[in-house]
């Protein structure tokens, strides 16, 4: 019989070994964009500014979920709205390798997704060229030196902002009371417009349809424990 540590190593190689796979299929996806850093960073990348005509082959509205995760949220979203363009954001590729995947199976032709950091957004899109961001169940790094990688803080709302449209809108849904106050705080502080918050979407009226009709596989986890979703919209200014 095999002891804890064995089993632990088994479950890692068989991981990994999936994780490779996915990163092998992530390639031959259509709808796949895997820059490096180098490609984004030391020259203007080609597909910026060009996503709708390039990439889309329309003219409709862009929006973004950054750190989407297994890309649930963005494949919900393009279902939902089949006349916006969806592009989720990750590092993680192996993980929005399943979003890719159901939106190449289910002929959803209006989602694509991305592989790089958050803070090269303003490398990978063209100033004015996004209509919306959502920014779904972030890691609220709620230690004080972890500040500067929460991804409402002040330096991330200027690199939006860069990409954004003029009346472009901001839309935060999270689990976290902490991320929830502090970015409801930071805006006010700001000066930035607060369209809509909610600390319970599930309980309080008046909640939007595409903030409570689309979750995750974590956010069931959530509110299977009566776990509070807050949702915030936003306007950076």
């Amino acid at each position: 019989m095999l002891n804890f540590t064995e089993l632990l190593e088994i479950l890692r190689f068989v991981g990994s070994k999936n994780k490779q796979k996915r990163f092998r299929e992530n390639e031959t996806f259509h709808n796949v964009y895997q820059p490096t850093r180098e490609e984004l960073v030391d020259a203007i990348y080609k597909l910026k500014g060009k996503w709708k005509t390039e990439v889309f082959k329309n003219d409709n509205p862009l929006v973004l979920e950054l750190g989407c995760g297994k890309g649930e949220y963005t494949v919900g979203l393009a279902q939902r709205y089949p006349d916006r363009n969806f592009i989720g954001i990750d590092i993680k590729g192996a993980r929005f390798w399943r979003g890719a995947k159901t939106a190449i199976e289910e002929d959803i032709p209006n989602a694509a997704f991305i592989r790089t950091q958050i803070e090269l957004i303003d490398h990978i899109f063209a100033e004015n060229e996004v209509d919306e961001i959502w920014i779904t169940f972030p890691d609220p790094q709620i230690k004080y030196q972890r500040t500067k990688h929460r991804m409402t803080n002040l330096h991330f709302l200027e690199r939006y902002k860069k990409v954004l449209k003029p009346d472009g809108l901001m839309h935060l849904k999270t689990d976290s009371e902490f991320m929830h106050g502090y970015t409801l705080g930071l805006l006010h502080g700001a000066g930035h417009e607060v369209l809509y918050a909610n600390h319970n979407v599930y309980k309080l009226e008046g909640s939007p349809e595409e903030v409570t009709e689309i979750q995750t596989f974590y956010e069931n986890q959530y509110l299977e424990k009566d776990k509070a979703i807050t949702y915030i919209r936003f306007k950076i200014n």
